[in-house]
């Protein structure tokens, strides 16, 4: 493992990050904060408790989660693509360095990003709305997880796309959406039955139950599907990576 190689990956893209704090990092805590004012202080205090847990804390769990999937596609996503537009990846795949290590350094600067984000957006969470940790470490361990298995998928994408709107195709038409439809405002029980059934097919729905677990101990799924589901989707994006740097997938061309 050539750890030097990592290294100078990680620090370069966690440089950028600091070259660009107002876009990586206030503006989606900005954003984050107006939904904390607008739903959990305006809207909540006027909404009973769900599952025992008042309306504003209820919510935290799946805005976090809308925050740290976006973050986390959008941070890999941008990391990769960046060298293939310059031309730059060809140094890159060029050098005496593994497609693990490649990974490491881009998928693990842009998890950082999203996980330094997400502690951002709980202390903030904490100036509009009163909430516990039920389970800490557990909640640690799903923050971490979930960074790195979307930042794994916005690699992914960067890889696939060839122009700068495909970047936000994804984020914006289809993982937004499902964040909204996933139970991050409301719990998915209160839908009709037939809604229940059809709901579940949603992947976000796994992940924001699971970390709504690790808050309050309720969920609409159990934990343990919701930590495998996670690691299955983990799975998934590690073996398209592997087959790209196999058959050089846009990456040679």
């Amino acid at each position: 493992m050539n750890l030097h190689a990592i290294r100078a990956i990680y620090m370069f893209e966690m440089h950028r990050t600091f070259r660009t704090l107002m876009q990586s990092i206030a503006s989606p805590v900005l954003s984050t904060s107006l939904y904390f004012v607008v739903f959990g202080s305006a809207i909540g205090g006027r909404m009973g408790d769900i599952d025992g847990v008042s309306y504003g804390a209820f919510i935290i769990p799946g805005l976090l989660m809308l925050s740290l999937l976006t973050e986390s596609i959008s941070n890999a996503s941008f990391g990769i693509y960046m060298p293939k537009w310059s031309g730059t990846i060809y140094e890159v795949l060029s050098a005496p360095i593994s497609w693990i290590e490649v990974v490491c350094g881009y998928v693990g600067a842009a998890a950082s990003k999203s996980i330094v984000l997400g502690i951002i957006i709980l202390i903030t969470a904490r100036i509009f709305v009163p909430y516990e940790i039920e389970h800490p470490f557990l909640m640690a361990g799903f923050l971490v997880l979930t960074a790195v298995t979307f930042s794994l998928f916005g690699f992914v994408i960067g890889i696939w796309a060839d122009g700068f709107e495909k970047l936000q195709i994804v984020p914006m038409l289809i993982v937004t959406p499902l964040t909204f439809l996933g139970g991050s405002f409301y719990s998915i029980s209160m839908l009709p039955e037939v809604w229940q059934k059809i709901t579940l097919f949603n992947p976000v729905v796994y992940l924001v139950s699971g970390f709504r677990w690790s808050f309050y101990g309720v969920s609409d799924v159990a934990i343990g599907i919701s930590i495998a589901a996670t690691f299955g989707f983990m799975a998934l994006c590690l073996t398209a990576i592997w087959w790209i740097f196999k058959t050089g997938y846009r990456l040679r061309a």
